[in-house]
């Protein structure tokens, strides 16, 4: 039987065009399973908006349900040499503070040798005894016909020993140098003494540790290091050289704007999830324009209960609604703010904030409400994964129909493939045998021709 290439030949018809038209025809049954399957991809791009547009609404409710952010504190320096940091066990206060001198490390050094490399201690070894001032001796074993390299390798090795060891070239010979590792006056190394080594403690450039020295509202503190916790009860201070000498006002506040920045960013989070609603649910009447989930019954649920929790009321407190902070629910579904009342609000009585949105309890407030509605949208079996869920299932289940509807079509064409050969083929014989008896007739007419002469 003839091939698909030669198909026609033996006929003289286009049957491999007539094919290819049966073939386009064939297909067009698979146009209703491809636009199928391209809606429901596009609602599960819709849905993976949507849960990103809850998704920042719920990080800025839950930050509103923290009953820290309505204590934060911020701290603000009049004054050099001092900064200062408020934890959350700070309390509000204004606290003058005079820095009589910082804390500073000890330091020791030895006398100057030729130099670096040259044996320093004696036959049998050595031992090196650091004192300090306020802790016991440290000893450090040197090794025989260790040099001054060695030596403060050795220090150096001695991790519990909470110093440090150099060399320093004075223009006049190499001198080792052993610093406190850790500011204050317990802390200082005062001393170093060999028995059997070549080097002494040069006394006249002993530095001797010390704490930080300041007033705080002219009570005396003292601190071993420079970072003074626990002075101002959670307030961390930080002092810098420049501090010595100096008076400074630290003042500690409640931070008012990063309350507000917290209210502006729930409005915000809000309206652009109903923004992203909206575009998804626009009905323009075209289907190419319409949003994709257009009377979607998942996406109604969902704006109908969030919708009902920003307008109950939160009763118990001096602020019950939305409106009481300068927050109005539109005609359009979308929050609008008007900064200066909430200002107000939060200078006047930012208790009653707390109190409507956070509540005494992780459920009690607005907060919590919404928390709790987002928490059942957004879970594991919420609305939000339920409809991709369902998308997807619908999206498999048209990838099946679609291949069997192609393996239906490949049969049939190959069907008529089959068909066609057989009548072409058929064709060709009786074109073949058409041919033969034309050629018999012609020749018995030319016999009669000739019987005639």
């Amino acid at each position: 039987m003839a091939s698909i290439s030669s198909l026609g030949v033996g006929s003289g018809l286009d049957l491999s065009g007539l094919l290819d038209q049966l073939n386009a025809a064939e297909r067009q049954k698979l146009k209703p399973i491809t636009a199928q399957k391209t809606q429901e991809q596009a609602k599960i791009s819709a849905y993976g908006r949507l849960q990103s547009g809850l998704t920042k609404f719920q990080d800025a409710v839950t930050k509103l349900n923290d009953a820290k952010l309505y204590q934060s504190l911020t701290t603000s320096v009049l004054g050099e040499g001092i900064t200062a940091t408020a934890g959350a066990d700070a309390s509000p206060g204004r606290y003058e503070v005079t820095v009589n001198h910082t804390a500073k490390a000890g330091s020791i050094a030895s006398q100057g040798v030729a130099s670096t490399t040259d044996a320093l201690v004696g036959a049998g070894g050595d031992t090196l005894t650091l004192s300090f001032q306020g802790k016991a001796d440290v000893t450090v074993d040197l090794a025989e016909g260790g040099s001054l390299e060695d030596i403060r390798d050795a220090i150096n090795a001695n991790a519990d020993a909470g110093v440090s060891a150099s060399i320093i070239n004075d223009g006049n010979g190499y001198r080792l140098v052993v610093n406190s590792k850790e500011t204050g006056l317990a802390e200082s190394v005062t001393g170093m003494a060999f028995a059997n080594t070549a080097l002494t403690e040069d006394t006249a450039v002993k530095v001797v540790g010390r704490d930080a020295e300041l007033l705080i509202n002219n009570i005396t503190i003292t601190s071993s290091s420079n970072r003074v916790e626990g002075a101002i009860q959670g307030v961390t201070l930080e002092l810098d050289a420049a501090a010595a000498g100096k008076t400074a006002t630290v003042v500690v506040e409640r931070d008012n704007n990063v309350l507000k920045e917290a209210v502006k960013g729930f409005v915000t989070a809000y309206n652009e999830m109903k923004s992203t609603i909206g575009r998804m649910t626009e009905a323009t009447g075209d289907a190419d324009t319409a949003g994709e989930l257009v009377g979607d019954r998942a996406v109604r649920t969902i704006e109908s209960r969030l919708s009902r929790n920003l307008g109950d009321l939160v009763p118990g407190g001096d602020i019950q609604m939305l409106t009481q902070m300068g927050i109005s629910l539109k005609p359009n579904g979308r929050l609008e703010l008007d900064e200066t009342k909430l200002d107000e609000v939060i200078a006047s009585n930012p208790q009653a904030l707390s109190d409507f949105f956070a509540g005494d309890s992780k459920e009690a407030g607005m907060a919590g409400r919404l928390g709790t509605t987002l928490e059942q949208v957004l879970g594991a079996e919420g609305l939000v994964k339920s409809s991709i869920k369902s998308s997807e299932t619908k999206v498999d289940s048209l990838n099946g129909r679609y291949e069997r509807m192609e393996l239906s079509i490949e049969r049939t064409i190959e069907r008529y493939r089959k068909q066609f050969g057989q009548l072409d083929v058929m064709l060709a014989k009786m074109n073949s045998t058409g041919s033969y008896l034309m050629q018999q007739l012609d020749m018995l007419s030319m016999q009669m021709v000739q019987t005639k002469k």
